[in-house]
């Protein structure tokens, strides 16, 4: 069932979303050669809880961290660990917070130090796939209309969409209806409402988009161990442009559409 929310329902994730913006930002800042994605870790759970707010990620169906945190050819879900970054390479973040009972979440890659062209090419389409996508989440049309802007702007630039994982609706649980493909039809699927609060997060790789899971049973990986970027905000379906819930202050209008 997809729930809609009110103007005070929202208000309340937008508060969740503003918090989540402000943690990331600071773990934008963390990410050098040398440091550990346990070391990110850590960092993010401090400033949730200190803000009275709760890590969503950790313990979620037994996952044990605050942040997935994942590595060049690892999709999603990889676990924080203690190996030092390197130069070069492309960490890829994901993270939620509940305040107030409701949710936020939130994605980014970044590279670690400088990287090639190639890895900064496959980041900066994978944010345009968002922008796209975000700007198709509007009141009257349709879930392929979001899909469908993702696969579009990837394929051209001759990336896979990530096609066994997705979005998905958001509100006081973190996974609610309805998925939120990464391709799709335009004109095709549920049609969108005012009030639907949902997350649009492009799974794009340099490579093929075919995955498998790794022996920890969470960590996804691109099959052909292509690298892969994630970026991710929460939003919120209005009669206007869509708004971004974790990037408070932001105008629509702004994005490179």
């Amino acid at each position: 069932m997809i729930y809609t929310k009110n103007p005070a329902q929202i208000q309340l994730m937008r508060d969740a979303g503003k918090l989540l913006h402000e943690v990331l930002e600071r773990l934008k800042e963390m990410i050098v050669p040398g440091v550990t994605t346990l070391d990110i870790d850590a960092e993010a759970e401090k400033l949730i809880r200190k803000n009275g707010a709760i890590p969503s990620f950790k313990g979620y169906n037994g996952f044990p961290s605050t942040i997935c945190a994942s590595v060049d050819d690892q999709v999603v879900h990889g676990f924080p660990n203690k190996k030092p970054l390197k130069e070069g390479q492309l960490l890829s973040v994901d993270c939620g917070l509940i305040l107030n009972g409701w949710q936020s979440d939130s994605a980014f890659s970044a590279p670690v130090g400088k990287a090639s062209e190639e890895v900064m090419k496959l980041i900066r389409v994978t944010e345009e796939c968002f922008w796209l996508a975000a700007s198709a989440a509007r009141e009257g049309n349709r879930l392929g209309d979001i899909g469908w802007a993702v696969q579009k702007h990837a394929e051209e630039n001759g990336y896979g969409v990530i096609r066994d994982l997705c979005g998905h609706g958001i509100g006081v649980e973190m996974h609610e209806d309805p998925s939120v493909p990464n391709y799709g039809k335009p004109g095709r699927g549920i049609r969108l409402r005012e009030g639907m609060t949902i997350a649009i997060e492009p799974m794009i790789a340099m490579g093929h988009w075919g995955v498998y899971i790794e022996d920890d049973e969470w960590t996804v990986v691109t099959n052909d161990h292509s690298v892969c970027s994630h970026y991710e905000h929460t939003i919120a379906v209005t009669k206007g442009d869509p708004e971004i819930l974790t990037l408070p202050g932001f105008q629509f209008t702004e994005a490179k559409r």
